[in-house]
């Protein structure tokens, strides 16, 4: 079976700068999957090489068994850049239109596309409208609309929740969840909170480096508990030394105001998490959150 990307010794210079040191990595179809890194770790030189927009230095990308950039994957990958925009002077419609013929529809049927991809993310009485008239997050549907068109294997996003309030960071979420039953996503993002919610593993680059691939979901079943506490008088060192307490608990860690993180034995004590919700309760301490696990920002930073 062919893998969705298969990176291979990925190296690629910008002059004297080492933007990917020797980058290996296969990903498979399916569930969304989260690219992190902070600012200059090689996320957009990676999702450039992968769309064919740059060369590597050196190495071999294959993307479904093609190489980067093969006419073979036209229609099959879709990429959404950060700073993509609309240009003010023309419809959505007329917009879309124009993305549907480049991408092969000829005559009605490209009209056909473009009603079909507005009706996914909800908009379809925009069609006649200019982007100004629109908010920023309708503006942001559109542009996911225009990666959506022709219904691409794979789709690369790069912060496609940026500048948005919590309404439509939801509405987005609940989109790219509908879409990836028929398309594997890959989104570039500093909201790890949100990709949490929204991806099943990550890819995490630092300095051009990949410095591993979690699965968010297996590493929650692993022996942590996070609680996040309410502002509370008590000190986080005597929170901790209660916790430790708690039958089956090796140790609590404390990273960030009024977080910790509970480690502790699964087998012997899978019953863990309503013993604490009890603890907490007799100690009169209210919480804000409980996880299964660790935060994504844990597993990858602490």
């Amino acid at each position: 079976m062919v893998s969705l990307i298969q990176c291979t010794n990925i190296t690629k210079r910008y002059g004297s700068t080492l933007a990917l040191d020797n980058v290996s990595l296969t990903l498979e179809a399916g569930a969304p999957i989260a690219l992190i890194g902070p600012n200059g770790a090689g996320k957009t030189t990676l999702f450039s090489l992968l769309c064919g927009f740059l060369r590597a230095s050196s190495g071999d990308a294959l993307i479904m068994g093609h190489q980067a950039g093969s006419k073979a994957l036209h229609g099959r990958l879709a990429a959404l850049p950060q700073d993509a925009n609309l240009d003010p002077r023309f419809s959505i419609g007329h917009q879309l239109e124009l993305f549907a013929k480049l991408q092969g529809f000829i005559g009605s049927k490209a009209g056909n596309e473009v009603k079909r991809v507005l009706q996914q993310v909800d908009l379809s009485n925009t069609y006649d409208m200019k982007p100004e008239a629109l908010s920023h997050g309708m503006r942001k549907r559109i542009l996911l609309a225009q990666a959506l068109m022709g219904s691409p294997e794979l789709i690369l996003l790069d912060e496609p929740t940026a500048g948005l309030d919590p309404p439509n960071v939801k509405v987005m979420r609940s989109l790219i969840n509908d879409a990836s039953k028929n398309a594997t996503f890959i989104i570039s993002s500093h909201n790890l909170d949100e990709l949490e919610k929204v991806c099943q593993s990550v890819v995490h680059l630092d300095k051009g480096h990949l410095k591993g691939v979690v699965d968010i979901h297996q590493a929650r079943n692993s022996g942590y508990l996070t609680v996040v506490m309410a502002e509370l008088k008590t000190t986080d060192q005597d929170i901790r030394e209660s916790l430790l307490s708690l039958p089956g608990v090796t140790a609590v860690s404390f990273n960030a105001p009024n977080r910790f993180v509970l480690e502790y034995d699964s087998k012997q004590h899978s019953n863990l998490d309503m013993l604490l919700m009890q603890h907490l309760s007799e100690k009169g301490w209210p919480y804000r959150q409980l996880v299964n696990g660790r935060t994504l920002e844990d597993q990858v930073y602490f």
